[in-house]
């Protein structure tokens, strides 16, 4: 696949979110995948560079993270200009994006997920013990990368957790906390891909583990049985799909001790960088990296 394929590219990156040193990284990887693969590319920050250039480009390939990026807005400039771009359209993007939203539509489509609460002040302690119990969760309802998660086991943690979680975004969404083991599914043109265990040495799998920590484990291909994983393709796919998902992403869940089935988070443009979990995936698939990155920009629709 040459240059023929797919005229002047786009790779848009950095951004204006707290994730924009992960995007740059994505977008860097990105780019230079598809100049190795001779495709006429171009990496265009949206922080900094003049978005007007876009029309002047045949594909954009979304390598942003966070607000702005992954929320729609990019999403919804694109369509407008008709530009044809990688990953999930703007209701999929806002869905996603927000946790809370994106939990209420799994309630109503029976996909499995922890028990959840939005946190509006330091009042809802005892209304979050109840209904998610202790030890939970604590998260801001629009972000990636695990930013502002952390556990409460206690009201002076629930204090702590909720500012840290406010500084990320206004609204907070307690999670119960699921005694499991933690994994992840990419979805690549709308199909399944090997599934990999993520195994943090801290209690959640958080910024710090995901990118600042080399002891992570990441066990790709799991060991589960075919019947199970079977099971967990069909319906993680379900838990895509419901979102309004298309195209690209990848399915976050954990497994109990009973092999019950909990579904955490879609994110709609996943990491792409040396640590990254999709590229993983896809070579224990038989895929290198720069074959993923024209699979997934192949796909690029307006």
């Amino acid at each position: 696949m040459g240059r023929v394929n797919f005229g002047r590219v786009a790779v848009l990156l950095g951004g204006t979110s707290n994730e924009r040193d992960i995007s740059l990284k994505s977008g860097k990887a990105v780019l230079e995948a598809l100049q190795r693969k001779g495709v006429d590319v171009k990496g265009v920050d949206t922080k900094f560079d003049d978005l007007e250039q876009l029309k002047l480009f045949d594909k954009a390939f979304i390598c942003l993270h966070g607000k702005d990026g992954e929320d729609g807005l990019i999403q919804k400039f694109l369509g407008n200009i008709g530009l044809p771009y990688t990953g999930n359209g703007v209701e999929a993007s806002a869905l996603c994006m927000d946790k809370y939203k994106a939990k209420l539509v799994w309630q109503i489509s029976k996909v499995l997920t922890p028990h959840f609460l939005k946190v509006t002040g330091i009042n809802d302690f005892d209304k979050a013990c109840k209904i998610c119990k202790l030890p939970f969760i604590l998260k801001p309802s629009n972000s990636g990368s695990s930013l502002g998660v952390s556990i409460v086991n206690n009201k002076k943690d629930f204090l702590n957790a909720y500012e840290e979680a406010c500084a990320v975004d206004k609204i907070v969404v307690a999670e119960s906390y699921i005694d499991g083991k933690e994994y992840t599914l990419p979805v690549i043109n709308d199909k399944p891909f090997p599934i990999i265990e993520i195994k943090p040495k801290n209690k959640l799998y958080d910024f710090e583990s995901k990118y600042l920590r080399d002891d992570t484990e990441f066990i790709c291909p799991v060991d589960l049985s075919s019947e199970l994983i079977d099971k967990i393709n069909v319906k993680s796919i379900k838990a895509f799909n419901s979102l309004g998902c298309s195209g690209w992403g990848r399915v976050d869940f954990m497994i109990d001790k009973q092999s019950n089935i909990f579904f955490i988070e879609v994110n709609t443009i996943p990491g792409m960088t040396n640590r990254s979990l999709v590229p993983m995936s896809a070579k224990q698939a038989g895929i290198e990296f720069d074959d993923l990155v024209l699979k997934i920009l192949k796909e690029a629709s307006a």
